[in-house]
């Protein structure tokens, strides 16, 4: 530290630079012009709810919530906006299915679903930076406000006049979040929810209750015994789920055909045809195995093993099925003039290491999507050579097409 004279030497005693310890106590304590956490509003809101703590977690409940419920396909729940969806795309726990132009959840977004609330506000967040340096936002600053958010009071309300227009674009978006509450666009404040309060401490965010396994229970709100689990698995596929949560009844319905809905209870049975859906999504065997050991009912743990073992391996099964073929991209040669011009041209893919498929009776192969222009530029020079008089080999006459194998 002397090095960079931050430290000095005072006749024998180590004095801390002037200019260094004036910033790093404005640091410290949010002073000097920077204001590192944050300007309380000096005016008073005449908007302000009565009990603004609990308005403020129902906020975050409901922003938060019609995420999850949107990633899991609840059609009953609002769209999220346009910058959300954006996010969640890009993030890749949400890819657009090209046969219905929908979104779909993937393999990573039903992992996310499994996570801590805190866990997933901050995999938002990272995300977050990577978009705004595509929109040529200032990351510095972007960077400062998120510094700035977890410092922040829940309950006191915060002014937007000393911010950036970055900033002010940061706190937009971050409201879509639910992280923070804005009641309107031209508004001059903002209120920090506890989405924003808690992200660097360790306790849980929104409701503040008993620590739960997944974001899932939290945001649902899910009473102690559900959030212990909720889950009875039977040998014969037969599922039966101890929950009126309608996020968690929708995580269900991605991998369960449910039957039958009740006050506290969905019927439902785990088919082919369903785990083939959930498998089509992204989401793999064991995750799915995952979930329901974390949220197996308190009367399934009195049993080893804890799920039945017919059951995970028919859906272990299921999956090694669909995985037998695999799909790629390529493109076909085919037509060949004689024999020697097709395996000419076969032999030098074949060096290449791009040969997906071949037929030597029939004169065919398939070359990846990454090989096609080199062996097209191969063939090219060949005829291009024999035009020349370069060669007395005879022309290859090919002709490909795209195709998927």
């Amino acid at each position: 530290m002397s090095k960079l004279y931050i430290l000095m030497d005072d006749h024998g005693h180590m004095v801390m630079n002037t200019t260094f310890r004036e910033q790093f106590r404005n640091a410290l304590t949010g002073g000097g012009e920077h204001q590192s956490f944050g300007v309380p509003s000096s005016s008073v809101d005449r908007h302000r709810p009565e009990n603004v703590v609990a308005f403020l977690d129902n906020h975050a409940t409901r922003q938060w919530e019609s995420i999850l419920h949107y990633m899991v396909g609840t059609a009953s729940m609002q769209t999220p906006k346009k910058a959300v969806r954006d996010l969640l795309v890009r993030s890749g726990l949400m890819s657009l299915r090209l046969d219905t132009n929908e979104l779909k959840i993937t393999n990573k977004g039903f992992q996310f679903l499994l996570q801590d609330v805190n866990t997933q506000v901050w995999a938002f967040l990272l995300q977050y930076l990577d978009y705004a340096e595509v929109l040529q936002m200032d990351l510095v600053e972007v960077l400062n406000f998120f510094f700035m958010l977890g410092s922040l009071e829940l309950g006191q309300d915060y002014s937007v006049e000393q911010l950036t227009d970055t900033q002010k674009q940061v706190v937009e978006d971050l409201a879509n979040f639910g992280l923070l509450y804005r009641r309107k666009r031209s508004s001059r404040r903002y209120y920090p929810t506890r989405l924003a309060t808690t992200l660097t401490s360790g306790n849980s965010a929104l409701l503040g209750r008993h620590p739960v396994p997944s974001a899932v229970n939290l945001v649902a709100g899910e009473d102690i015994a559900t959030e212990q689990g909720f889950i009875i698995l039977e040998t014969n596929y037969k599922l039966y789920a101890y929950t009126d949560s309608p996020l968690q009844i929708a995580v269900l319905n991605l991998f369960c055909d449910l039957k039958s809905r009740f006050a506290n209870m969905v019927c439902g049975m785990i088919t082919r045809d369903s785990i083939k859906e959930a498998l089509t999504n992204g989401i793999t065997a064991e995750q799915i195995i995952s979930y329901l050991n974390s949220h197996a009912h308190p009367q399934m743990k009195k049993s080893m093993p804890l799920l039945p073992l017919t059951v995970i391996d028919q859906i272990r099964l299921w999956e090694m099925e669909r995985n037998r073929l695999q799909a790629s991209e390529g493109h076909l040669y085919e037509q060949f003039r004689c024999q020697a011009d097709y395996d000419n041209v076969l032999r030098y893919a074949q060096t290449l290491g791009v040969v997906l498929w071949s037929n030597a009776r029939k004169c065919m192969f398939v070359v990846t999507e990454v090989g096609h222009q080199q062996v097209r530029a191969f063939i090219q020079k060949r005829i291009a050579q024999r035009k020349n008089g370069a060669t007395n080999s005879s022309t290859p006459t090919w002709q490909t097409q795209r195709n998927n194998m």
